[in-house]
Formats: structure tokens, C-alpha cells, sequence
């Protein structure tokens, strides 16, 4: 990382979304430039950078929640007409402010992504998507599943319009008007896409793509088909992609590609001889980045990384060199413009210090008239709960637009909370009594006063399903409180998946009855994650998932009256048949159930089961050895006596011991998922085998994969 940028605060708005923020184009190549930024206000602001100030240009009226704000123009000249979507309206306005253009869209949800191409419109709601030419309708679609982003080739280039939707289903859909030409699959949740340099490369068609679960990738979209270019894994576990853009900020002549995400990480990747990714620079800001931005604000000739995050600060990541100088005796002194400055900033520190006092008086004497009425204080909440494929857990994410005091967690189903290193906050556990009230989780969590962010890991059983409830209280007076929920699923730790391998040894369940499509598919959506809350077009469809835990597969084929399900683990169709009765029983409709147990699944999964239970095995027992080999290293003076195996065990007993402290339950859920095989395996053959379970722990005491396989055969 050969790349050195400093961060500056220049403006704070309101609450942003994601893609809000944009730079106008200049005609200098080292001119400062003007930001245009939108925010949940539904206000507009763009100002400038002079003397080290932001100078306002303009500033819209307040209104509905700006979602997305894109720039355009005639093809072929700068782009500076600035364009906003809220609600389902699209509003224009020119670099000075005027506004010229309010469009209706007409569309019955508000527009989440929006992209602007000469005369060309693209809009997106949920699954809807919409494109005007001059205003005028043209094409339409619906996807399959929700659309996060839009984009469009480059017509000047291409010669053709060629629009790109990035679906939830780790699909890119590349459409040919009204109809799909192809798909992309991409290994995560597309969240943004953008055009490689900005204009697509050489050929106009290179789209880097970023993902729910932070990978990021390169895709040329030609005429034939999709070439893949690069995927980068999210090796460190960093957070989503929310935005991306390419600039040249290192000034080698190649455009760097700048990355946002939603934990704070900002990145600059500069690529190699060979056109592959390397990652040049990274820095952390405490909240979500929404957009990003390279060019030059702050001070002509110096360029830089402009973001905006959640809570509406645009700040910049500039190569221009800090304030400072070095005085005699190599003292650090302050430039005079920097000093300049900081007395600017505490004379109006000052001032607010004073009209907070105030506020503060004028409120203790209203609340104490018999008329005075209090306000809740309204406050937004960005949340995200997703299931991470690495560790088999479920993520929650929780920003809020002021500093959270604390927060209560509770769940009706039993969930492990994970450690995870990010988190600052003070957790305390209280008692449950899981069979009066159904509370089988109660946790608070204490923050540390500017904490605007927060993230939490818990894992869930499969089977066990119900509600997990967070109640965020914020620092602010009058105290007030929201609560989110979150729906932990029958089959929560299974992930939708491009395909499925057919060779393994499939148990199949089969349901017929007088049910719709509609309700199957509602019933679907009840059981597994992932899956679109819309009904899909057409009369039948067809979900693959692989457990993220195990790697077993399920395949979900349904239409009207009638659903097959295959799948390599028992208990996954066990879970299902017992829910989906359930739930056909709530509604009144008589269900006929079949199923084909196939004997070879059982050794089949006890094998993807073992390698994960021998390593948690052998890890527990080096957890147990450490102590002793620490006393004898001591009493010997050295561990040079000491075999290998051992001295390895004593040089790897930090990470050891952080690893089986990460993983308290670890063994426990192994016991249960081959407990519940062995109870399922019968259980379909019409046996009640619970007596059993004793014996087969005392063979999981002792493990050895033939002694289980055997007991599993013979009982």
C-alpha cells in the first residue's frame, strides 16, 4: 500500500441513502469541483469548497426521502443536470438549481435504483422495472427477485441500450427491452454496479459489480454472453459493498477502483500488470458508507476520495499533504490557515455550548406547565440481518443516526450469541424462563457514549424457529425507544444457490392437496431464507439451497396442488414435512404426504459431519493439554524436550484458546444435528428410538466414524 491520504470533514446533511452523493464535472482537469448530495430529508444540497469553507450553491425545499440521485445530460456533453428519485417521482434540476423536470412515474412502490442515459430513463421499484424515453413509457420487466441496482451500457459506445439489473438472487440480469437475454450469476447478493472508468472500457462493456456479503468482481456483458474478468473474495470478513467508483487517485494514468461498505471500510484497489486487483489503501470511518466519489474538492491540483456516509457527513480522504510545519527544534506548528481555523471552530463550539443551555432551560420550564405536551423524538434506524455462508451465523447490524445508549435483545427461540471483535459495547445476560414466558435469549447491551453502529453474531438450531427482537434506545431526551424484528426460519441456515449436485444419495418428500400456487409459495417463504416474498410469474418454479453449516443440499420444486422436495440430509426433510403440515393444518387444507427415504443419505451426511466434529474434537483436546505444558515449560526452563506435536500446541495456545472460546457450543450442535439424524432416520420408518439417544452420546463420547456408522445401522 504505497498510497497516503489524509481525511477532512467538510459538511454534514441529513440521513442518506445509498448513491445520493455525486461530483459535477469541471472543465479544468485540476479545478475544484462542486458536490451534490440528497438526503432523507428530501432536500438537495450542493455547495462548494473555498478557503478551506463548503460554500453553498443551491439548496432544494424539504420533502419526501430521497432514495437515489444519478447525473445526466445530451450524450456526448458533460453530464451536470442533477436527477433525484423519491417516492415514485423522478425530479430534475440544473447545476445552479433550477428545476426543470418533475416526472411521475406511476409506479405503486417508491423507486430503490435509478439510472439516467441521455433521453433514457431506468427505474427500478422491489421487482419492477420501468424504462421512459423523453418521459415516454418503453420497455417494462419483472424479476424474479428484488432488484437492488440499475445500470446501462454505454449507448455512445456500444450502439445499442443494453440494461443491467442486479437481483438479490446473486443474479445479474442483462435485458434486451421488455425481455431477459441472459443471466450473470455472481457469487453473493448483487447491492451496486458501476461502469469500469466510467464509460465501460475499451469496448463499453466491463461492469464491476459488488456484493451483500462484500466480494467484489469484474463482468464484460457482450453480445453472446457474459466473460467473467476477476472475482475477489471477502477474505477478512470486511463488510457489503454499498458503492463503488473508478478514478486514477494513485496518478499513474490507470483508473483505481474506489470501494465503500457498509462497516466503515473505505478501499482504493489499483490493478496489477496482468488487469487483476490490488488492494493500494484502506481506511475505516465509524459508520456506513453510502456513496463515494474520486476527484478534486478541497484545493485545486490535489485530488481525492470523497464519501458520504449514513448519517450525512461528506468528508474526503485528500492527498494533499496535512497543515503542518516543522519549526525550530523540530517543533509542530500549526499553518496559519489551519490556526485560522480551529479558533473558527471553537468560537462556534462556544456559541452552541450556549444556545444548548438555553434550549435546556426554556424545556425544564415548559415541561412544568400544566399545557406542555412532549414529543417522541423521531430517529431512523438502518438495519441488516443476513446469513454469512463462512461461519454458518446470522449477522445483525444495527446504525442509527445518533449515538445509541443501549440496546435489549430477545428472542422466543434458542439462538447462541458469538463474540465479535468489532464490538465495543458491555453485554449482560438476565435469566430466562423459556417455559412461562418463551424467552429463551434476554442480553443488553451497554454502548460507549458515540457508538452510532453495531454489530452482533448469533447462530440458530435448525428447526427451532420464532422471532429474535431488538429494542434500540438512543442517547435522547425525551428517552425513547424502536423495536425491529427479525424472523428466524425452520430452515434458517440454508443459502439460495446457482445449481445443485444430483449425484448424492436424495431423500424426496412430496405434498399434493387443493392448494394454490400462492399459498405454497407463502409457505416456502416461511420455512427458508432468501426466498422472494413475491409469488414468482409463471405456473411452477424450482429453488436450490445448500446448508451453510453441513453442505448438504435441498431442491424445492412447487406449482399449484403439488411440491417435491430432495434433499441429502433426513433431518431437512423431516424439518419440512413437519412444518408445512403445520402450517396446511392452520388453514384448514388436507394435505396427502409421501416419502422416499433413501438409506444411503444417513452415511452419507454422517460423513460431511465428521471432518467438522474431528477438528472440534482434536481442538478441544489441545485446549485441555495447554496448562500442563505450560507448568512443565516452566519447570523445565525451555519446551525444546518436548515433541513437535506439543511444542506446536504450546506456540499455537493464544489462537487455540481464541478459537475454542469463539466456539462454545460448537460440539454441543454437532451431538444435536447427528442426535436429531438418528431420531429422523426412524422416525420416517415409523420408530421411536428416544430410548437410544443415551447410548449413541456414549458412542459420540468415545467418536470413531465406523463405531457410529455401525451403531446407526444396526439400532
Amino acid at each position: 500500500m504505497e498510497l497516503n491520504l489524509n481525511h477532512v470533514d467538510y459538511l454534514q446533511v441529513g440521513v442518506t441513502s445509498q448513491k445520493t452523493m455525486k461530483l459535477l464535472p469541471t472543465v479544468g482537469r485540476k479545478a475544484t469541483q462542486k458536490v451534490v448530495v440528497a438526503d432523507y430529508d428530501g432536500v438537495v444540497t450542493c455547495f462548494g469548497m473555498k478557503k478551506g469553507e463548503a460554500v453553498p450553491v443551491f439548496k432544494s425545499l424539504p420533502g419526501q426521502k430521497i432514495s437515489r440521485l444519478e447525473l445526466g445530460g445530451a450524450l456526448g456533453t458533460p453530464q451536470e443536470k442533477i436527477f433525484v428519485s423519491s417516492g415514485s417521482e423522478v425530479r430534475g434540476y440544473t447545476k445552479k438549481g433550477k428545476q426543470f423536470l418533475t416526472f411521475e412515474a406511476n409506479l405503486t412502490e417508491s423507486i430503490n435504483a435509478m439510472h439516467v442515459s441521455g433521453a433514457d430513463l431506468f427505474v427500478c421499484a422491489s421487482y419492477i422495472y420501468n424504462h421512459y424515453c423523453d418521459c415516454k413509457d418503453q420497455d417494462y420487466y419483472l424479476s424474479g427477485d428484488k432488484i437492488n441496482d440499475v445500470l446501462c451500457l454505454p449507448v455512445e459506445t456500444v450502439g445499442r441500450i443494453v440494461p443491467i439489473l442486479a437481483c438479490q438472487d446473486r443474479v445479474l440480469r442483462v435485458l434486451q427491452g421488455s425481455d431477459l437475454q441472459y443471466d450473470v450469476e455472481v457469487p453473493g447478493p448483487p447491492t451496486v454496479l458501476e461502469l469500469l472508468n466510467r464509460d465501460g472500457g475499451k469496448g463499453g462493456e466491463e461492469v464491476v459489480y459488488g456484493t451483500a456479503d462484500g466480494k467484489l468482481g469484474l463482468v464484460q456483458i457482450t453480445k453472446s454472453g457474459p466473460i467473467t474478468s476477476w472475482e475477489l473474495d471477502n477474505e477478512k470478513k470486511k463488510g457489503g459493498v454499498l458503492c463503488i467508483d473508478t478514478f486514477d487517485i494513485v496518478g499513474d494514468g490507470v483508473k483505481d477502483i474506489l470501494v465503500g461498505r457498509d462497516d466503515g471500510t473505505v478501499e482504493v484497489y489499483g490493478l496489477d500488470s496482468s488487469n487483476e486487483p490490488v488492494l493500494r489503501f484502506e481506511n475505516v470511518l465509524s459508520e456506513s458508507v453510502t456513496s463515494i466519489q474520486g476527484g478534486c474538492v478541497g484545493k485545486d491540483m490535489y485530488d481525492e476520495v470523497l464519501t458520504a456516509t449514513y448519517t450525512g457527513w461528506v468528508s474526503g480522504l485528500t492527498t494533499e499533504p496535512q497543515q503542518m510545519v516543522a519549526g525550530p527544534g523540530d517543533e509542530i506548528k500549526m499553518s496559519r490557515e489551519t490556526q485560522g481555523k480551529v479558533a473558527t471552530l471553537r468560537a462556534e463550539l462556544e456559541q452552541l455550548q450556549v444556545k444548548v443551555l438555553q434550549g435546556r432551560e426554556k424545556y425544564q420550564q415548559s415541561s412544568q406547565s400544566s399545557t406542555a405536551v412532549s414529543a417522541v423524538p423521531v430517529f431512523s434506524i438502518n438495519d441488516k440481518f443476513t446469513l454469512c455462508q463462512d461461519d454458518a451465523s446470522y449477522s445483525l447490524t444495527l446504525e442509527v443516526q445518533t449515538a445509541i445508549d443501549n440496546l435489549l435483545l430477545q428472542s422466543d427461540v434458542p439462538i447462541d450469541l458469538l463474540d465479535v471483535d468489532k464490538n465495543s459495547a458491555v453485554v449482560s445476560f438476565s435469566e430466562c424462563d423459556s417455559e412461562s414466558n418463551g424467552n429463551f435469549l434476554l442480553a443488553t447491551y451497554r454502548c460507549q457514549a458515540n457508538t452510532t453502529r453495531l454489530e452482533l453474531k448469533v447462530r440458530s438450531i435448525e428447526g427451532q424457529y420464532g422471532t429474535l427482537q431488538a429494542y434500540v434506545t438512543p442517547r435522547l431526551q425525551p428517552k425513547t425507544c424502536q423495536v425491529r424484528q427479525y424472523q428466524i426460519k425452520p430452515l434458517s441456515l440454508h443459502q439460495r444457490t446457482h445449481a445443485i449436485d444430483q449425484e448424492r444419495p436424495m431423500n424426496t418428500l412430496r405434498l399434493t392437496g387443493q392448494f394454490s400456487f400462492a399459498e405454497i409459495h407463502s409457505w416456502v417463504v416461511f420455512c427458508l431464507p432468501e426466498v422472494p416474498e413475491k409469488t414468482p410469474a409463471g405456473d411452477n418454479i424450482t429453488f436450490y439451497f445448500q446448508n451453510t453449516f453441513l453442505g448438504t443440499h435441498l431442491e424445492a420444486t412447487y406449482c399449484k396442488g403439488e411440491a417435491n422436495f430432495k434433499s441429502d440430509n433426513i433431518s431437512t426433510i423431516s424439518i419440512l414435512k413437519d412444518v408445512l403440515s403445520k402450517e396446511a393444518t392452520k388453514r384448514k387444507i388436507n394435505l396427502n404426504i409421501s416419502y422416499e427415504v433413501n438409506e444411503d443419505s444417513v452415511s452419507h451426511t454422517l460423513q460431511m459431519i465428521h471432518p467438522k466434529l474431528e477438528y472440534q474434537l482434536i481442538l478441544a483436546k489441545k485446549v485441555q493439554l495447554i496448562d500442563a505444558l505450560k507448568e512443565l515449560q516452566v519447570h523445565e526452563g525451555n519446551a525444546d524436550f518436548l515433541i513437535p506435536e506439543y511444542r506446536s500446541i504450546l506456540d499455537e495456545s493464544a489462537q487455540l484458546l481464541e478459537e475454542y472460546k469463539k466456539q462454545p457450543a460448537h460440539l454441543e450442535r454437532l451431538y444435536g444435528m447427528i442426535t436429531d439424524l438418528f431420531i429422523d432416520k426412524f422416525k420416517f420408518k415409523g420408530q421411536n428410538v428416544k430410548t437410544k439417544v443415551s447410548q449413541l452420546l456414549a458412542i459420540l463420547n468415545n467418536y470413531e466414524l465406523d463405531s457410529l456408522m455401525e451403531f446407526f445401522s444396526e439400532a
